[in-house]
């Protein structure tokens, strides 16, 4: 392998890599919960009734999940450097094109597919793959971290582009996310190396001897991304996984991601302050994801998820019943802040646990394809109960039985036999 020159701060530039890796996720963050922010927006431009523009959000919520598995195929086969350009520019240009649509089909066109494709490859699976490939310690704490990026986007985009749209309506909000996206692909092709041994260097932690190599899979990307999944669906810990995953997605991308803003709406409360209470999630979960990072590296996972899945479930039941003041959102914004996303870092260590450092990647790609297809089911169904029964009460309270089932079946996720040889899923008993 040709070495390129080396980079500044040794060893430690595996965080320069974080940080770019950091801003990509923040901005495919940003990009997914601006369907919330255009929802009213849309509504009062072109009279287009909810459940048109969630069908179009579920869709980009679901293309979002199901390129999981096949952009950590990608990754393997094409390298994450080209991946991530290729995504980000996808990106730039669905939400540029987005600026001209006059008809709902545009905007399944552009915030539907090609946004759900190019954000696909931006997301919890590219965080993965990073973490992997130039970490050997800290792993929890650093896919913490990156997991907590889809916070700090909604933190930094949604109150910000919620107050474009209300003085300056929704053409200046879909500009502004694709020229977030075009900005990021010159930092990519300057500062992210495509593995530790490009630029002469071992993961961060490794031993002196550790082999650098990164070898690139020559296999058939659909060969590789369905043959993992057939034999990882071989085996009860997958289902579990992507079962608690799915109710992930359902309670959180799909329902308050999408539909919180309008909900708040519902009760008077304006879309800039609502946009502000999800900003205040977004600053919680930074915090907590990584202090669940943390606490991932120390503690069974498992009584972990079950705290996480089962606090979330009860807060969601409580919303709707709430008096919606201020200090009632704040509170519950806090709470449910601090659990948004924490269920990452643990689940993706029982995934790794499970299935082996090689096909952890694409087979985690696989049970976050669970939680957006839960998101995509959330988005739509809460948009069609809402046009149907003129209340968000009932899938509020639907999506806090699930959360509630989920924490019980998380207690049941096996963990790796310490007795097999950390491999792959081909030596692994079923």
């Amino acid at each position: 392998m040709t070495i390129q020159r080396r980079r500044p701060f040794g060893q430690n530039y595996a965080f320069v890599v974080v940080a770019v890796v950091f801003l990509a996720l923040l901005a495919s963050a940003g990009m997914r919960a601006t369907p919330g922010v255009l929802m009213l927006p849309l509504g009062q431009a072109f009279g287009w009734s909810r459940d048109d523009i969630s069908f179009a959000a579920a869709v980009g919520i679901l293309l979002y999940g199901l390129m999981g598995p096949f952009a950590a195929a990608l990754m393997q086969r094409f390298g994450i450097r080209r991946v991530l350009i290729i995504a980000l520019a996808v990106m730039a240009l669905a939400a540029a094109s987005s600026a001209l649509m006059t008809r709902p089909w545009h905007l399944l066109l552009t915030w539907g597919v090609f946004s759900g494709a190019g954000t696909g490859c931006v997301a919890v699976v590219l965080g993965a793959t990073v973490v992997g490939r130039w970490f050997s310690k800290h792993r929890g704490l650093m896919m913490g971290l990156l997991t907590a990026s889809t916070a700090t986007g909604t933190l930094i985009f949604l109150p910000g582009l919620a107050a474009i749209a209300e003085y300056a309506g929704w053409k200046p909000v879909v500009l502004t996310i694709a020229a977030v996206c075009a900005v990021l692909v010159p930092l990519v092709v300057w500062l992210m190396p495509e593995s530790p041994a490009q630029i002469g260097l071992t993961r961060y932690g490794a031993t002196s001897h550790e082999p650098i190599n990164v070898k690139v899979s020559s296999e058939n990307l659909f060969a590789l991304t369905l043959g993992t999944l057939r034999r990882a669906s071989k085996r009860g810990v997958f289902w579990l996984l992507f079962a608690t995953f799915f109710v992930c997605g359902f309670t959180t991308n799909g329902l308050i991601g999408t539909h919180f803003i309008a909900m708040c709406g519902d009760h008077g409360i304006p879309e800039v302050r609502a946009a502000s209470v999800l900003a205040m999630m977004g600053l919680c979960d930074l915090i907590g994801t990584t202090v669940s990072g943390w606490l991932t590296d120390r503690f069974d996972p498992r009584k972990l998820l079950f705290v996480y899945y089962g606090l979330r479930g009860l807060s969601l039941m409580y919303l709707p019943y709430s008096d919606f003041s201020l200090y009632s959102l704040s509170l519950f914004g806090v709470f449910y802040g601090l659990d948004w996303i924490a269920t990452v870092p643990p689940t993706l260590r029982l995934t790794t646990d499970a299935f082996g450092e090689r096909d952890a990647p694409v087979v985690f790609g696989w049970v976050v394809a669970g939680h957006q297809i839960g998101a995509a089911t959330a988005a739509f169904m809460a948009g069609v109960l809402r046009v149907q029964l003129g209340s968000y009460l009932t899938p509020f309270v639907i999506a806090g039985a699930t959360g509630v089932v989920a924490a019980f079946l998380a207690l049941r996720i096996q963990r790796r036999d310490a007795s097999l040889p950390r491999g792959t899923l081909a030596n692994e008993s079923a």
